[in-house]
């Protein structure tokens, strides 16, 4: 056996000696030439030895003086809105000290006038003594009351939904629900006029993005044509892929009303799932103030999600998310706004069941405030220099100007003039702010209006007609 493996290896050698005298010339030059290259790495030095070089250490005081380092944030001057606030001095109800002067209130979203209400603040009094301030600690850790569960099943009762969750933020609310359901490799169809809460929770879905025009449902069936073609491309990552159209019942930005049954339409037809944030919506629309599937008489099974905020219409502070109990009850595992953060202090809680109260007692206040928008929207329009943007529907209209003055700056500084003009003369406004650095589709500057329920016909005619003076005596 040795023997043979013996002769094996002298053949292979025979044949490796024959194969060289055999090659041709060419074949034998590269190969010497790739041996001597391997060697030459092999024992060659890998960096030239510098000759180091030693700083006095008078040059190193000259580099440090010289160094300036880069300021931990931008420079802000001190003319800022934000650095320079309006201060209130007590509820911001009907009247409103700003100050040191009463004005009519038109800035604050006190939209059914429940900020003030008596039957609020003894609620709100009554759990204060009972629960004490707040809950120091998130709904899973004691966070937990039984007013809270409460809330939570009034709001879906009210909503007609399975099953609610309340939040101790507002702005969280919805910022927490997108990343709790879409992940990175999924689709998000985003109107551009979404507000900031959105494109937080966007951000933080890691999902990709794709916006389209503002309520324009062409543009959107474009995308999703688009997407389905891709899809069809590459049918095993489209299985796993789950496609959302992030949307607002009555945009902030705008004052416009989405179209809610074409995107239910659209829903069904290239099969993605809809979430509907109705903070300006919930409270307004709709005959029993259930926001826009009621204004639209939309099933509410149709959309897959719906948040909201309490801190408009129900005058409270958190939101909620609501729909079906297979949906909702994933957000108290992986809503991060739900999980880590204290939960809602029980007074705020019964503030707001106290508020559903008196909103189921009274459905007539929903018709009263929609009367009072539309006559507030008309007093407004054909102003010299502003034009109104937004529905007669909304309680949030926004002025703004017909002509640029060139630059952003000088917008806001002509819309601050009219504020201030108004506000020295009895009537609160307010300017729509933003992240300008951070927006996605940024807003053109603009002043907001405010219309409550509060309000008279006399407050309402009066700051129409403070404002058309001002517009005339800024912009002329």
């Amino acid at each position: 056996m040795a023997a043979a493996e013996g002769m094996g290896q002298q053949w292979v050698l025979v044949e490796m000696v024959q194969a060289f005298y055999e090659a041709p010339t060419y074949h034998l030059i590269l190969e010497g030439i790739l041996i001597l290259w391997i060697i030459r790495l092999l024992f060659s030095k890998t960096y030239k030895l510098q000759e180091r070089s030693d700083l006095t250490p008078k040059e190193k005081e000259e580099l440090i003086e010289e160094w300036q380092p880069e300021p931990l944030v931008p420079p802000v001057p001190k003319d800022h809105p934000a650095l320079n606030y309006n201060v209130v001095s007590g509820p911001p109800s009907h009247k409103i000290i700003v100050n040191g002067k009463e004005c009519i209130n038109f800035a604050s979203f006190n939209f059914l006038g429940l900020l003030d209400n008596e039957r609020v603040k003894n609620a709100a009094q009554a759990s204060l003594s009972k629960y004490g301030v707040g809950t120091c600690g998130p709904r899973g850790f004691y966070g937990t009351f039984d007013v809270h569960l409460e809330l939570e099943e009034r709001l879906a009762k009210f909503m007609r939904t399975e099953e609610a969750i309340i939040y101790s933020y507002g702005f969280a609310t919805i910022a927490s629900a997108i990343p709790a359901y879409s992940k990175r490799g999924d689709i998000v169809f985003v109107d551009e006029a979404a507000c900031f809460a959105i494109q937080k929770g966007l951000q933080a879905s890691r999902s990709n993005i794709k916006f389209f025009r503002h309520n324009d449902m062409a543009d959107l069936e474009r995308l999703l044509k688009e997407q389905e073609i891709e899809d069809q491309k590459n049918p095993r990552k489209a299985r796993v892929t789950r496609r959302f159209i992030v949307v607002e019942g009555l945009y902030i930005n705008t004052g416009d009303v989405c179209p809610l049954p074409d995107l239910v339409k659209l829903k069904y037809k290239y099969k993605v799932r809809i979430f509907l944030e109705e903070s300006l919506s919930f409270g307004v629309l709709g005959e029993h103030g259930r926001g826009v599937t009621e204004h639209f008489g939309i099933n509410i099974d149709d959309i897959d999600l719906i948040s909201a905020n309490m801190e408009n219409a129900l005058a409270s502070i958190g939101g909620f998310c609501c729909g079906r109990s297979f949906v909702v009850d994933h957000q108290r595992l992986s809503g991060q706004g739900y999980c880590f953060s204290a939960s809602l202090p029980p007074l705020l809680a019964a503030a707001a069941i106290e508020a559903l109260n008196i909103m189921e007692e009274n459905p007539g206040i929903f018709h009263i405030l929609q009367q009072k928008c539309k006559k507030m929207h008309k007093a407004l329009e054909g102003m010299p220099g502003l034009r109104v943007v937004g529905q007669s529907l909304s309680p949030a209209l926004h002025l703004q100007l017909e002509e640029t003055t060139g630059t952003r700056d000088s917008d806001m500084r002509l819309l601050k003039e009219i504020v201030d003009y108004c506000m020295n003369r009895g009537i609160a406004l307010t300017q729509a702010r933003y992240l300008e650095k951070e927006e996605k589709h940024l807003p053109p500057p603009s002043i907001r209006v405010v219309v409550t329920v509060e309000q008279t016909d006399l407050d309402l005619d009066k700051a129409a007609s403070l404002i058309w003076e001002a517009a005339e005596s800024v912009l002329n």
